[in-house]
């Protein structure tokens, strides 16, 4: 009997811990390739679980995706370009919607050429067609690349594709560019066995593109009502990355478990691109990650302004909040 009843004593206390368990839906920007390895790696090394929190992650459709989930409240949190964010919240003044933690430092907004179809720098694309799907977050700052590079965009020719098709119509010759997140489409291109010496990588971030990339977004409703929640969820989300960036091919497995029919080679390529170039920055081993710097944001605000008229007054501190962060940010080591 005393057996029996310290069984069901553990039992109730297993439940109780169950049943404590906060669920909150996490909705990404695209679908589970290398880069969302870390959300993965935080479920399944615990860090999600140890901060209370039992955490569904769904894939997107694009850098846009999730921020009118989370405005509308269907995602308490998600993972979106804090640009189009911007951009949202001015077409939608008061949405309960902000970015909290900074992801892409640096971010991957990328044209892709190929070498062999005259492709190399950003003056090769005048006269060309360019591929690029207008959901896409690289495309919607590509106004701003050209305003930075001095191409004459109007001897551009924009082919308007679908990110099923984005690659393969450049690996077939039909474009001679695209738009899309360096670490995606230039693997996507290797995959469909393009030579990777044929492939130029034009980043924008290194031809006058100040701006920053993804960062997670929460709605403002949900985390005034449970700011211990999301600061619990960027801790752990913090853990999950670094885990990755100490070890890229364990994340991958967890990344490979939700997406077996995925390469899991090329997969970590791409997570390790996104690490090296987007993640792991001068700024954030200095000053640690999820946070930004505000003089860097008001000058990403003024280039966003060449290309797009402010309906209302820009105003940063509505487009970023370092509340939910710890003091100094979370260290990459």
């Amino acid at each position: 009997m005393f057996t029996r009843a310290i069984l069901t004593a553990a039992a109730t206390l297993v439940a109780g811990a169950a049943v404590a368990e906060t669920d909150l839906p996490f909705a990404l920007d695209w679908k589970f390739e290398g880069p969302s390895a870390p959300y993965f790696a935080a479920i399944d090394n615990g860090h999600f679980a140890e901060a209370g929190l039992s955490v569904e992650i769904s894939a997107g459709q694009g850098s846009l995706d999730a921020i009118p989930k989370v405005a509308t409240g269907a995602f308490p949190v998600g993972f979106a370009d804090i640009n189009s964010l911007i951009k949202f919240l001015d077409q939608n003044p008061g949405a309960p919607v902000t970015a909290v933690m900074m992801i892409y430092d640096k971010p991957p907004f990328a044209i892709i050429g190929r070498r062999s179809l005259g492709v190399e720098g950003p003056a090769d694309l005048e006269g060309k067609v360019l591929g690029a799907p207008p959901p896409d977050g690289a495309w919607a700052q590509f106004p701003i690349f050209a305003a930075e590079t001095g191409i004459d965009a109007d001897a551009i020719t924009v082919e308007p594709v679908g990110f099923p098709t984005r690659e393969p119509m450049l690996a077939e010759g039909n474009v001679a560019a695209i738009t899309g997140f360096s670490f995606s489409s230039y693997l996507n291109l290797v995959r469909l066995g393009i030579p990777e010496d044929d492939i130029s990588t034009i980043l924008m971030a290194d031809h006058g593109v100040d701006l920053y990339g993804n960062a997670i977004i929460v709605n403002t409703d949900y985390a005034a009502e449970n700011p211990e929640v999301i600061s619990s969820f960027l801790g752990a989300v913090a853990m999950g990355w670094t885990d990755a960036i100490a070890d890229p091919a364990t994340a991958v497995e967890s990344l490979m478990s939700r997406n077996p029919a995925a390469d899991a080679e090329l997969e970590q390529r791409r997570l390790q691109l996104a690490i090296d170039a987007n993640v792991v920055t001068d700024w954030t081993t200095a000053n640690g990650m999820g946070g930004i710097d505000e003089a860097r944001l008001a000058n990403a605000i003024e280039q966003i302004k060449l290309t797009y008229e402010f309906e209302n007054a820009p105003d940063a501190a509505l487009y970023f909040t370092d509340a939910y962060l710890p003091e100094g940010g979370f260290p990459l080591n």
